[in-house]
């Protein structure tokens, strides 16, 4: 599943090619997606210049005239910018066509691809951060208000496993479950272990693994895992630097020790029982 670093790097694959581009044709194939497809998307979309290209969690957002184009990749999907004579593939469910140029002087569309129909393409009038599916977002994990002190101070009284509690887009936004696994790894942090028994340096320290985890991932394009690509149709590298996830019944990196898979909230969970307490 795209996490942040993968959204991230979609967005930073698109965004210098659409910022100031007019929408000439949005052709819409499958409309039954998380959610339906609006209805008149092309009549909101059609000849109108994009503006900000941004990103809050896992969604992805477009200035577009009075509104925003909110997007979300779901479980398999891409959004990536291909010519405009590009052969369609079986999953390719939406087409954004942009005006022509460059030194080419030729058309490029925005092509939002999905096998799974777990995705999202959705229209936003007004503020954006009002909207249904950001309103009761947590801090980006990148930010400002990401601090250990934050994560400290929300995880007093809770009982639930730290790997859950960082996990929680309530909490903290796009810390999914590859991601997690790293941090914790990193920080010596058993996954299992009570959120509200966690110290405040303990936090300081698994703050700054979240940090710098993602970063990395960012700079290496993101995960690879199945078929994400990023927003110019490459693959991400940072799956070759995994340290615990996927790897259950291997030897620790550190230690050498085996390590150990369970199950947390459903999710594959991978820990080293000795580097990490």
């Amino acid at each position: 599943m795209p996490e942040l670093p993968e959204v991230e790097t979609t967005l930073r694959g698109i965004a210098p090619h659409l910022n100031g581009r007019r929408i000439v044709n949005t052709i819409v194939r499958q409309p039954a997606l998380r959610w339906p497809v609006p209805a008149d998307l092309a009549k909101r979309l059609n000849d109108q210049l994009i503006g900000a290209c941004s990103r809050r969690g896992k969604y992805l957002l477009l200035e577009v005239g009075a509104g925003h184009l909110l997007m979300h990749l779901g479980m398999s999907g891409n959004l990536r910018l291909v010519p405009d004579n590009e052969p369609l593939g079986k999953h390719d469910h939406v087409d954004i066509i942009l005006d022509k140029a460059g030194a080419a002087n030729k058309r490029l569309t925005l092509r939002f691809t999905d096998p799974r129909r777990f995705g999202a393409v959705l229209w936003v009038n007004g503020e954006p951060g009002e909207h249904k599916l950001l309103k009761s977002l947590g801090p980006e994990p990148l930010g400002e208000l990401f601090t250990p002190e934050y994560l400290y101070r929300r995880s007093r009284q809770r009982k639930v496993p730290i790997k859950s509690f960082v996990m929680d887009s309530h909490v903290v936004v796009g810390v999914g479950n590859i991601y997690a696994n790293e941090a914790l790894f990193r920080s010596g942090i058993h996954p299992l272990r009570e959120t509200g028994r966690i110290s405040l340096a303990r936090y300081q320290v698994l703050c700054e693994a979240i940090k710098t985890v993602l970063g990395e991932a960012i700079e290496q394009g993101g995960t690879t895992l199945r078929d994400f690509v990023g927003g110019d149709g490459k693959p991400g590298y940072f799956k070759q630097q995994l340290t615990v996830y996927g790897r259950g019944s291997e030897p620790c990196v550190r230690c050498a020790s085996t390590l150990r898979e369970v199950r947390v909230a459903q999710r594959s969970t991978v820990y080293c029982v000795r580097c990490q307490r």
